[in-house]
């Protein structure tokens, strides 16, 4: 495995995925605890903090190469919890434009779950 893809698709993840963490951070996620009350998540008030290491935490050590297995695995738990909240409903539904309705957050899922399940071959890493 080429070392340069691995970086490439954590710092690709990273920065995209730091985007919706920063539109948290300056807007807040009482939004989200809502949500985790209506789905009946027990300390939502607590819970819903964890969408910053998610999605500010996680996204800045894969920019900056540091855990990339466990941020990557952070990243793809967050967004299973968020297509949960967010999208439970639409899962096997299209989009306006025929596309799948949750497209983007599989899209973040499956790249969270490919750093995690990634494996650094010591000869390709040289």
């Amino acid at each position: 495995m080429n070392i340069n893809a691995l970086r490439f698709l954590s710092l690709g993840l990273g920065i995209l995925l730091l985007f919706h963490g920063m539109d948290k951070v300056m807007h807040g996620v009482d939004y989200i605890e809502k949500m985790l009350v209506a789905s009946k998540v027990p300390y939502s008030q607590y819970v819903k903090y964890g969408v910053y290491v998610g999605e500010v935490l996680a996204p800045v050590l894969l920019i900056f190469g540091k855990y990339i297995r466990l941020s990557g695995a952070i990243v793809a738990f967050n967004m299973a919890i968020a297509i949960y909240l967010v999208s439970r409903d639409t899962i096997f539904s299209l989009g306006e434009h025929g596309a799948w309705s949750i497209e983007l957050p599989m899209l973040y899922l499956i790249g969270g779950l490919t750093l995690a399940l990634w494996k650094i071959d010591k000869k390709s890493s040289k």
